[in-house]
This record gives structure tokens, sequence and C-alpha cells, in this order.
């Protein structure tokens, strides 16, 4: 999506988001076939990762410390390869968030993720029934991590 484009609706927005979700879908499935197997990184690799973005999280731009993660520019699970240039490092909460998202999806999830904090911060309704639904899924969430 360019910059400057804004859907009419919600439901062009919807329908855009779900286009983008269905061809991760078929990225997903295409690299199936292709069957590459992933690789551990070597002690070289790794420092060459982390020299790129000078020891900072390539998602939040925070400082790396010894627990990090290379992770793929183009996600394994979408054909991306297993080579230095398509790595760059990242906090494991980070990496953990952003998944195997498409460039373009990651990006509205933080525009939609910067609009709801104002909205919440300024104790707009819906910022703020957000905020509890949110809080709900997290505490299900850590809930079904410990009962494993």
């Amino acid at each position: 999506m360019r910059d400057d484009w804004i859907p009419e609706t919600s439901l062009t927005y919807s329908e855009y988001l779900q286009d983008l979700h269905n061809k991760r879908g078929q990225n997903k499935s295409e690299n199936k076939k292709r069957k590459s197997k992933r690789r551990s990184l070597s002690k070289i690799e790794r420092k060459q990762v982390l020299k790129k973005t000078d020891g900072k999280c390539h998602i939040c731009g925070g400082g790396i410390d010894d627990y990090w993660e290379a992770d793929h520019v183009l996600a394994h699970s979408g054909g991306g390869t297993n080579e230095v240039d398509n790595y760059l490092p990242a906090h494991r909460m980070c990496n953990n968030y952003r998944w195997d998202y498409l460039p373009e999806e990651f990006q509205e999830i933080l525009k939609l993720g910067v609009w709801l904090r104002t909205q919440i911060e300024n104790k707009k309704k819906i910022g703020l029934d957000t905020a509890d639904k949110f809080i709900k899924y997290e505490h299900q969430r850590i809930s079904r991590r410990k009962n494993k």
C-alpha cells in the first residue's frame, strides 16, 4: 500500500488486510513445496547480523543484549532464505510479535497500534474499551502458557 493511500471505508480496509493475510498464506504454502531446511547461524554470522544495525533491534530500535534472535527479513515460511543478508537482529519479544507478517501487514499493525495507543492515553471510549479487551486477552494468553 502506498503511504498516502487511505481506505474509503472500514470494509475496504478489512478487505485489504484480508488480502495481505491471504498473500502471506499463499507464500507459506508455496514454501512448503520447496522444503528448505532451517539452519543455525554460526557465531561469526551472528556477529555479522548484529553489526548491520550497530547492535540495535531492527524492530523497536532498542539496544540488544546477549539474548536476541536473528529475524528473517522475508520469513522462512514465506520463502525467505537462511543467508546472512536475509537476517536482522531483534529482541526475542519483538521478533515474536512480528511473527511472519508481510512487511505491509506489519506496517499496518504498527500504525493501528500507535493510533490506538493515543486513543487509550486520551481516555477515548474506543481506546478504553479496546484496552479492557486486550488486558483480558493478555491474562488468558499468559494463563494458557502457564498451564502447558
